[in-house]
């Protein structure tokens, strides 16, 4: 008999996977997914697939069905080192659903998929706790999910998250550059922080200064830590709010990612279209402050790479602008006149503007940054 013949025998459990270790995860995370749950969603948790009752759009003239998937980033390098995971869900699902928002859509339910090292029920289920939440504050169920472990891939303390969401909107209510026009008015929406885009620098400008997570910045009133895991803001349910108010007169919104939001806002422009948005009628909250001084990061860096305070963009009809703005207000979102839309004027850029036009393969308007923050 050879050596190999006698050693122990080799199951999924010494291989690295822990079966019961994801049932129990299940167990402890299935209250906050049915929290999620409406009539329309069926089957509960745990089947294969799940079910989402869609009679009620035999009611839509012409229902188009959106569709997104993101991740996180490297913002769950940050989660990890702070062992603290119930608030990375906020963020997987705002960089979901409010790509979906944009063109009008309602979100109506989403996944998610986890791959870690190795299964900790009780981190498991903070996750998708945080998730759920995220879910909630969308008016979005969360209909079902994966968690696979990746032993030999990950370490035991890594994880990343990702999830799918898709929505409907009616065809004749479809947002985008096609309904943006002269004279439109470009309103800004408050971040909560960095939200979930820029980490890579971020993390790199911490490192460079040598500071822990742990330090106290008094420009945050709270740890590096904590700032830099404050929870991505999700704009779902305030955008749709927006744009089935007529009187704000909604033509377009752009999600405020990678890129920044010269590029983002871009996007959401037809060719031959202009926005100026005035950097001094916004002011940059402490974390972007802090983050260009500690590392000499360039403005135009900074721009194109991190959100600045600005998290959504509405594009509205001039005679809607007040309007928008109050009822964004009333609903808690800080919300402001930041620019305007007109015709194109031939590219430029002088010390105190940027100019953008196109972005990530779409051949659309541009954007003019001018003014100094305040």
């Amino acid at each position: 008999m050879s050596e190999s013949s006698r050693a122990a025998p080799i199951t999924y459990a010494t291989s690295g996977v822990d079966v019961e270790a994801g049932d129990r995860a299940v167990e402890l995370m299935k209250e906050a997914v049915k929290a999620t749950h409406g009539s329309s969603v069926l089957g509960g948790v745990g089947g294969f697939a799940g079910l989402y009752d869609a009679s009620r759009l035999v009611e839509y003239r012409k229902p188009l069905l959106a569709s997104s998937t993101d991740g996180v980033g490297t913002k769950v390098a940050i989660a990890q080192a702070m062992d603290i995971h119930d608030t990375i869900g906020f963020d997987l699902v705002g960089m979901v659903v409010d790509d979906i928002v944009v063109v009008g859509a309602e979100p109506l339910y989403m996944t998610d998929y986890i791959a870690c090292g190795k299964v900790v029920p009780e981190r498991i289920a903070d996750i998708v706790r945080g998730i759920a939440a995220g879910c909630s504050r969308a008016e979005t169920a969360l209909v079902g999910g994966e968690t696979a472990e990746h032993p030999g891939l990950l370490a035991g303390n890594e994880y990343d998250v990702a999830g799918a969401a898709t929505g409907v909107v009616e065809a004749d209510h479809l947002l985008g550059p096609e309904k943006v026009a002269d004279g439109d008015v470009i309103i800004g929406m408050g971040s909560s922080g960095l939200h979930s885009n820029g980490y890579s620098l971020v993390r790199r400008v911490v490192d460079v200064a040598g500071w822990s997570l742990e330090r106290n910045v008094p420009e945050f009133g709270r740890t590096l830590g904590a700032e830099l895991l404050e929870p991505t803001r999700i704009y779902a349910a305030d955008c749709l709010d927006l744009a089935r108010y007529e009187a704000a007169g909604v033509h377009g919104f752009s999600h405020i990612t990678g890129g920044g939001l010269a590029a983002n806002l871009a996007r959401v422009l037809p060719a031959g279209l202009e926005a100026t948005v005035d950097r001094s009628s916004w002011e940059l909250p402490a974390v972007f402050q802090v983050m260009s001084e500690l590392g000499q990061v360039p403005l135009a860096d900074l721009e194109r790479t991190l959100n600045l305070g600005v998290g959504m963009v509405a594009v509205v009809a001039p005679s809607g602008a007040d309007a928008a703005v109050a009822r964004l207000t009333e609903r808690g979102m800080p919300a402001w006149i930041m620019g305007s839309v007109r015709k194109a004027e031939s590219p430029g850029a002088t010390a105190s503007t940027d100019y953008v036009q196109g972005a990530k393969g779409v051949d659309g308007g541009a954007v003019r940054m001018v003014n100094s923050y305040a």
